[in-house]
């Protein structure tokens, strides 16, 4: 990334967003018009990568054929777009596979654009995104479903907030699959697999039924087919009702076998995940209440280019996230400050020589907020402490190797860096970590005091494999036990492929 990311999109400019969802892929392609993405391209292709996937956490070679052959095409069609403009993310399958990694690297070459796998909650913060966008405007919190293919997202939110999010491993390729295998549908599998699902709801049902939302929206390819089939037999003419779904049961397993199902409005592509669709929505208008739910034509693909708008503007999540859990974790704010500030003393020095950018010093900024976060479980290994809490912690805005990226750099901010940690990062993060890293371990080495005062004079120079740190000799000789610390960090750094050289003026 650039700093032109930092700059607001102009108008005219295309941006593009890539949703590699378990049942389908979609691109959408937009040019901002007066501050907002006027959609001008749609792709969508049936992968259904969930039914690829193996027990074993691998993905079938068809499956992944397919996969790699359609964002080919994707990327021929956004070859111009520079990587800032677009933004790609993988969902429930790509988070289930054994090795994702592996899937990735030949994904982003396909694609040529990075690609980001997000986290349940993540997926449903950007559906209800770009839902409410194409929502009438109101002030009431409302419910957004999204069945996917290998999972189905709840959201309560208001406005454009997102209040409540859950995610349940429930999709309809993967409920199509396991409650009616071999195609067969019959009274005792669908009240088995309503049975199940219901049990997965219930984890939330009672607060969501409590949350007081007002409509309920569903959003995605099931939600379009359940609505379009129902009116098309006229068991609704608004939506999708509690009762028309209860007919439409009735029809599936009447008609007993998948294979050689057709309905009116149905297209044929959605038949053979109609019905693991269908009692996902039912199981959810059980469990949560509700009487009639509308369809959305907005989903995570939206959500995605608005997302990428707010970014580019200023409007980040995840400078909200860093700061909501600096204060669930209870951190010393003045102390994070004097390291931030310190950090990016330290950053502003080197950024040229190590071709750092405006997003790079994000990043150390926001691992100075929360380097100390570990410290709310024990004083003991704090540093591992707080890289488990930002691996495995739901931060709005985040995708997994993004959370991974930070995890590292607190990770080694302290004792001896191992390299593992970094190779097991994206090759485009690898660098970036190793900088932010080491600007992060020398800012807390200079405020171990953890009180205000002033810095001496210093002169950091750096080339890619090493850093001169210049000291006036006056305050070396006062400060001896950072001398001290100064020298002992040499071999750290050493880990980090950087080789620490001091010296006084």
């Amino acid at each position: 990334m650039s700093p032109a990311e930092q700059i607001p999109i102009r108008d005219g400019e295309l941006i593009a967003a890539i949703d590699m969802g378990s049942n389908s892929f979609h691109m959408v392609v937009a040019r901002i018009e007066h501050g907002e993405p006027r959609v001008i391209d749609r792709l969508r292709d049936t992968v259904r990568m969930a039914a690829g996937l193996r027990t074993d956490g691998s993905l079938d070679a068809d499956r992944r054929a397919r996969a790699m052959a359609c964002l080919a095409r994707f990327g021929q069609r956004i070859a111009g777009l520079p990587s800032m403009r677009v933004r790609a993310v993988a969902t429930n399958t790509v988070r289930q596979l054994a090795s994702p990694q592996t899937f990735l690297t030949s994904a982003e070459a396909a694609l040529g654009h990075p690609i980001e796998v997000v986290s349940g909650r993540e997926e449903g913060r950007l559906i209800f995104l770009g839902a409410a966008h194409d929502l009438p405007v109101s002030r009431e919190p409302r419910l957004v479903i999204d069945v996917g293919g290998g999972s189905t997202e709840f959201i309560i939110g208001r406005s454009l907030a997102p209040l409540h999010t859950e995610s349940v491993q429930a999709g309809c390729i993967a409920s199509t699959l396991r409650f009616f295998p071999a195609g067969k549908i019959n009274r005792k599998r669908w009240q088995r697999a309503g049975s199940d699902i219901g049990v997965l709801l219930q984890q939330f049902a009672e607060d969501y039924r409590e949350s007081g939302w007002q409509d309920a929206y569903g959003s995605s390819g099931t939600a379009k087919s359940i609505g379009s089939v129902v009116q098309a037999m006229g068991f609704s003419d608004d939506g999708i009702t509690a009762q028309s779904l209860v007919a439409l049961r009735e029809v599936l397993i009447e008609h007993g076998q998948i294979n050689t199902l057709k309905l009116p409005g149905l297209i044929e592509d959605r038949a053979p995940v109609l019905a693991g669709g269908v009692v996902i929505m039912e199981a959810a208008f059980a469990a949560l209440g509700i009487d009639r739910l509308r369809v959305c034509e907005s989903s995570m693909r939206e959500g995605l280019l608005w997302d990428l708008l707010g970014r580019a503007g200023g409007s980040d999540p995840r400078t909200g996230s860093i700061d909501a859990l600096a204060s669930r974790y209870g951190v010393d704010r003045a102390q994070a400050r004097r390291v931030e500030s310190t950090a990016m003393m330290l950053f502003d020095q080197v950024a040229r020589s190590w071709k750092l950018n405006g997003d790079a010093r994000e990043w150390l900024s926001w691992a100075a907020r929360v380097h100390e976060i570990g410290l709310a479980i024990a004083h003991s290994q704090h540093h591992h402490h707080g890289a488990y809490i930002l691996r495995h912690a739901d931060l709005a805005g985040f995708s997994r190797q993004e959370q991974q990226l930070l995890a590292a750099v607190v990770d080694m901010h302290r004792r001896k860096p191992d390299k593992s940690v970094i190779t097991a990062l994206p090759q485009r993060y690898r660098a970036l970590a190793r900088y932010t890293t080491a600007l992060l371990r020398l800012a807390v080495l200079f405020r171990r005091a953890r009180r205000t005062e002033s810095l001496p004079q210093m002169r950091l120079a750096a080339s890619s494999k090493s850093l001169r740190l210049t000291l006036p000799h006056k305050w070396l000789e006062q400060h001896p036990l950072s001398e001290a610390d100064l020298q002992q960090e040499q071999a750290p750094m050493a880990e980090l492929g950087l080789r620490l050289e001091l010296s006084g003026n």
